[in-house]
């Protein structure tokens, strides 16, 4: 049965106003103008050491949860993909579900940041940062949230200290390096050297990152651009194709230090998947931690696949105390996209807050001694 008039009118009217839209916005995104503002969420920043900084979401209302949430981002890339765009932001959505957010985020590294290496970072930085947010809240202990290569750093930290740590979640963290594939195998086989790839600051460029991400998938970007020219008319979609690009090609150079560490401990010996470093004079085994761990991976990540990040559960804290998560989407869907919010964030804000204290749990034990979180 043929539409109607109204009904063929309404289409074409469809059709034309997205035209317009379509038009509009393509020449907005050709010309590089009305690029969103990434990052925003109100934050303030409560710690400082060199260029790295801790930084605390602000809250209207006190916590509900009496452990703080503290973000440890990568060494190579930039930490707004968890804080990407108003309604779309991983820190923004715990922050509202309760949690008291912190993030650790490392700057841009420079010359003088090339002896930076993992004991800088583990030993140096997280100990007082994570020291700061005690003091700042009052707080017994922490949820620590490593992202990518943030996630060896935080389960490091938490088992070769001392450490106030709860929780310990892990997103997306490389552990087998030998399931890492073509992004580490002229590395891992030695054709070629990592001082090869160090430009004149000592560190690895930034630039040459962004390339070595892209050459795992480079019909990628075709595909998006084809899916972006069919959504050109949706603001909204725009918006946010145009943050995720900005993050992706937005790298930061990698510590000449700490990338020969990567390189020769990581993926030519793969000292991880022994469940212990020795790291700072001492070795750091990786049951050592007394927090409960969850291991969460992505089905379609392409930069850390699954059969990297799996080895986690059976290696990082007490067996008793291992889970494990499996998620929708790829390597960003902690930080944007629907999945991030209608199935990974739930989740995660789930599993944080059963194994968390509530601020009038807290009041309760301690009584006039209770400090609030917010």
């Amino acid at each position: 049965m043929p539409p109607s008039s109204p009904d063929l009118l309404s289409r074409v009217n469809v059709d034309v106003e997205r035209s317009l839209l379509r038009a509009r916005n393509g020449l907005r995104y050709l010309r590089g103008t009305h690029r969103p503002q990434l990052g925003v969420t109100p934050k303030d920043v409560v710690w400082q050491r060199d260029k790295a900084q801790l930084w605390r979401y602000r809250r209207e209302t006190p916590a509900r949860y009496a452990q703080p949430v503290v973000f440890v981002t990568s060494l190579v890339s930039r930490s707004y993909i968890l804080d990407l765009l108003p309604g779309s932001s991983s820190v923004e959505f715990l922050r509202d579900q309760g949690f008291d957010v912190f993030m650790v985020d490392w700057g841009i590294p420079d010359e003088l940041d090339a002896t930076n290496s993992f004991e800088t970072y583990v030993d140096e930085y997280l100990p007082r940062a994570i020291d700061a947010v005690l003091r700042a809240t009052g707080a017994d202990g922490v949820t620590l949230v490593g992202y990518c290569l943030g996630g060896v750093l935080a389960l490091l930290y938490s088992a070769g200290h001392d450490a106030r740590v709860r929780n310990l979640v892990l997103l997306a963290t490389p552990m087998d390096m030998s399931a890492m594939g073509p992004m580490v195998a002229a590395l891992h086989e030695g054709r070629m050297e990592p001082d090869q790839l160090l430009d004149e600051s000592g560190n690895v460029p930034a630039e040459l990152l962004y390339s070595g991400f892209f050459m795992m998938a480079p019909t990628t970007a075709v595909a998006q651009n084809a899916t972006l020219l069919q959504n050109l008319w949706n603001d909204e979609f725009v918006t946010g194709f145009q943050a995720v690009g900005q993050w992706t090609r937005d790298q930061v150079p990698f510590p000449g230090a700490a990338f020969r560490q990567v390189v020769h401990d990581f993926i030519r010996r793969n000292v991880l998947m022994l469940g212990r470093w020795r790291l700072g004079g001492r070795e750091v085994d990786f049951t050592a931690t007394d927090a409960a761990v969850l291991n969460v991976m992505a089905k379609g990540d392409r930069v850390v696949p699954g059969a990297a990040s799996r080895p986690v559960a059976d290696l990082v804290g007490r067996p008793e105390r291992r889970e494990e998560l499996v998620v929708p989407g790829g390597h960003a869907t902690f930080g944007t996209g629907r999945s991030a919010f209608k199935h990974t964030l739930p989740s995660l804000a789930a599993w944080i807050g059963a194994h968390s204290d509530t601020t009038f749990d807290t009041e309760e034990r301690h009584g006039d001694q209770a400090h609030r979180v917010g």
